[in-house]
Formats: structure tokens, C-alpha cells, sequence
């Protein structure tokens, strides 16, 4: 989901002119007057993008790169839960449904029954049951899609936007229902589990999409009304299920990730009552409990992919730090008493992305400094530091990746 986790949204108007590219050329086109309805985007840089195209570089470069990945997407999908080609145990078709990646046979049982766990080790057996992968590419291609209409007014990237949007949440005959009771089953123990609920991170690009279509033709009124109406019956599912119950209570990442869609889907809902009471919580409920003083995150280092997990967790807390710009919840710069903080939780990790220190932790993935990457482009916004920029742009996989360019 890497195109949509950037800033937080801020209302201005703008210049009635915007770009966009055709045939290798820059033309114009009438602009909204507003900036779009986002959360997880930073919707002021976004109009101004839109805006001065045509007499900054660096917004036509941006322009330029939403393009390009749009256009590399634009015939993917659409998806559906319906094209997995095994039933869940419900009988419907229409529930979603995947396996815990880390579990295996046991190679002491005639039929590997029970699964046991591998942690890490990812279990190609997952890949036949397509609701996964497929629920991640609907959210970045729908957002990258929505984003290139957004800046350059091509209805041919909005119209493919939301057929991708309508198939998977509002067509009868496609539609995912609003639950996640068989996410992450184990094969032999259970056929779903709350922590099954992460894989429903790509609602948060979904939600900014629909904000970068509107006023798209094509992106109808009852459109806009019936992904609400999903998202109140998912959102409603996840705060009173067992299941939801049980990954709100998560000590660790997962926690972490309920918290950015629970907020998320709160203000897309105007719920804003509600994302600022999860908000509060997260300092004493996961930056407190889950960080050190020193910085560490000891259940994620417990992980076989420590440095991938203390950075995915601190992912989800830079995440949710923009979301409380959205309703005045100060999570940059919250510390305990002691000094349990996200910026002590980014200074631990600092001198090993920089290289300075060598990883002393398991990581069976493999380590990759640039897991810091965006994270630190957040944190050189939020605090103002321009030596966590430099770092980021050091250990960038690729400077002129969208995501890259647009938290630059």
C-alpha cells in the first residue's frame, strides 16, 4: 500500500487551473476549487500540486510520476472476494477469507494437522486463497488511480477507479460483506482470528480515493453513500466483534493497525468524537505500553523480523500521529514521564538505518535500511529536523518513487 500513507488534510483553495499529461505534453484543465477530502494525504500539498504544474519542476515531476504509476495499473483487476477459488466456512462466497501466513504442516502428523508455527517464514500455501492479495492491489490501485485523476482531470483514471471501488463494495453480485470473521485462519485450530483484521489496512487507501473522485461523473452520489454505508457496517463488525475485540486488545503492531483504521473510518464516517477518543488512547494504550524509555519496542524484537516489525509498528504510530493533526491529538510530541515516545522509538532505530550500529536482532528477511525510509520523511516533517530527511533520502529505495517524492 505504499502510494497512500502520507499527510494530514488541511482545507485552502486554489488556482481553477490544473495539469495533466497527454501524449508527453502538458495541457490544462478546470480545477475544483477545494482540496480534496483526505486524511492520510497531505490534501493542502495536493492542491498546490495540482495548482502549479505548469510553473514548478517539482510539481510536474510529481504529476509525472502519478501518471506513470497510474498508467501501469490501469488494467489490473477488477478484483473481487469472489474470484478466490475455495468457500468459506460460512458457504458465502462473499466473506472474506486467508490463511496465517506463518503456519505450516507438522511434519510429525500423516495429515500436518494441527498447523504449527514458522514465525516468518511465510507459508506458500496462502496464495490459493486470492482475498489477500487481492484486497491490497484494489487499494493501491484505486488510490493511485484516483490520485492521478485527481491532479491531472483524466476521467479515464477515475472511471477505472471506480470500477475497482464498485466491484469489491457495492456490486450485489461481487461485493465483499463487511466482516473479517475468516481472516488468517489456521488450518486444524481455528478458520479465522482477530489478528486476521490487519489485512484490512488498504480501507485506508480506499477512503482517500473516494476523496480524490470527487466530483468525478462517475463517482455518483449513491456511490459515495453506499461505501459509506459499508464502511459503518464494517466499522460497527470491528468495534463489537469477538474478533475486533480481540485485535483491539493487541499489545504489539497489530494494535497499532486497528487504531489507524478504527480513526481512519471514523472520519470518513464525520465520526470525529470517536477517531479523537482513539487518538487519546494510543498514548496510554500503545505508545506507553508497547516503547521503552530507550526506544525499543521489546515485542517487536522478540520477532524473528525485529527490524521489519519495530518498523511496520512504528509505521502505524507516525500514521496515526497524522491522523491527530486531523482533530488537534498531539501524538508527535506525547512522552511519558520517563520518555516513552515516538521520537525515542525513531532515535533507536536511527544509528542502524544509518549504518552506525549493526543490527543486533533476528531478521531472517534480510535487512533493509530503507524499512525507515517514510517514516523518517514523516518525522523530518513533524519535527522539523532536516538530518532525518538526509538520512531518508540515503536509504531510499528508489528517490523518484511517488510516495518518496510527495514526502519529500
Amino acid at each position: 500500500m505504499k502510494l497512500c500513507v502520507l499527510f494530514r488534510r488541511l482545507t485552502i483553495c486554489i488556482l481553477p487551473i490544473v495539469l495533466f499529461a497527454t501524449g508527453g505534453r502538458i495541457a490544462l484543465a478546470e480545477a475544483s476549487k477545494d482540496t480534496p477530502r483526505v486524511f492520510l494525504h497531505d490534501a493542502k500539498q495536493l492542491g498546490h500540486i495540482r495548482a502549479t504544474a505548469a510553473s514548478d519542476a517539482q510539481s510536474r515531476r510529481i504529476v509525472e510520476a502519478a501518471v506513470l504509476e497510474a498508467d501501469s495499473v490501469i488494467k489490473e483487476g477488477p478484483f473481487s472476494v469472489m474470484q478466490k477459488a475455495v468457500t468459506p466456512p460460512s458457504g458465502d462466497k462473499h466473506d472474506y477469507m486467508s490463511q496465517a501466513p506463518y503456519f505450516w504442516p507438522d511434519p510429525a502428523k500423516s495429515n500436518g494437522l494441527p498447523y504449527i508455527r514458522r514465525d516468518g517464514e511465510h507459508n506458500p500455501e496462502i496464495k490459493k486463497i486470492s482475498d489477500h492479495e487481492q484486497f491490497g492491489r484494489m487499494g493501491k490501485d484505486a488510490c493511485s488511480l484516483a490520485l492521478a485523476y485527481y491532479l491531472t482531470g483524466k476521467t479515464v483514471y477515475a472511471d477505472r477507479a471506480v470500477l475497482l471501488l464498485r466491484t469489491w463494495f457495492l456490486n450485489p453480485a461481487t461485493r465483499m460483506n463487511p466482516n473479517l470473521e475468516f481472516g488468517q485462519g489456521i488450518p486444524g485450530i481455528n478458520t479465522g482470528r482477530g489478528i486476521g483484521i490487519i489485512e484490512s489496512r488498504p480501507l485506508a487507501a480506499v477512503t482517500d480515493a473516494a476523496g480524490l473522485l470527487a466530483g468525478a461523473k462517475t463517482w455518483t452520489p449513491a456511490d459515495q453513500q453506499g461505501l459509506r454505508s459499508w464502511l459503518t457496517e464494517y466499522l460497527h463488525w470491528m468495534l463489537t466483534s469477538e474478533k475486533g475485540n480481540a485485535e483491539d486488545a493487541a499489545k504489539n503492531n497489530h494494535g497499532n493497525w486497528f487504531d489507524v483504521q478504527v480513526t481512519d473510518i471514523a472520519l470518513f464516517l464525520d465520526d470525529r468524537k470517536l477517531a479523537k477518543e482513539m487518538l487519546k488512547r494510543v498514548k496510554t494504550r500503545r505508545i506507553a505500553l508497547q516503547i521503552e524509555p530507550d526506544g525499543r519496542q521489546p515485542l517487536e524484537l522478540a520477532r524473528t523480523n525485529a527490524w521489519g516489525y519495530s518498523n511496520f509498528s512504528l509505521d502505524a504510530l507516525t500514521q496515526l500521529a497524522v491522523l491527530g493533526g486531523e482533530v488537534g491529538v498531539d501524538l508527535w510530541n506525547y512522552h511519558t514521564a520517563d520518555g516513552r515516545s515516538i521520537h525515542a522509538a525513531i532515535e533507536f532505530l536511527l544509528p542502524y538505518a544509518s549504518g552506525a550500529k549493526k543490527w543486533d536482532h533476528r531478521q531472517i528477511g534480510g535487512f533493509h535500511a530503507s524499512a525507515m525510509e517514510h517514516t523518517l520523511q514523516r518525522a523530518a516533517r513533524a519535527y522539523r529536523d532536516p538530518s532525518f530527511k538526509q538520512l531518508a533520502k540515503q536509504i531510499a529505495d528508489n528517490n523518484d518513487d511517488l510516495e518518496t517524492l510527495l514526502l519529500d
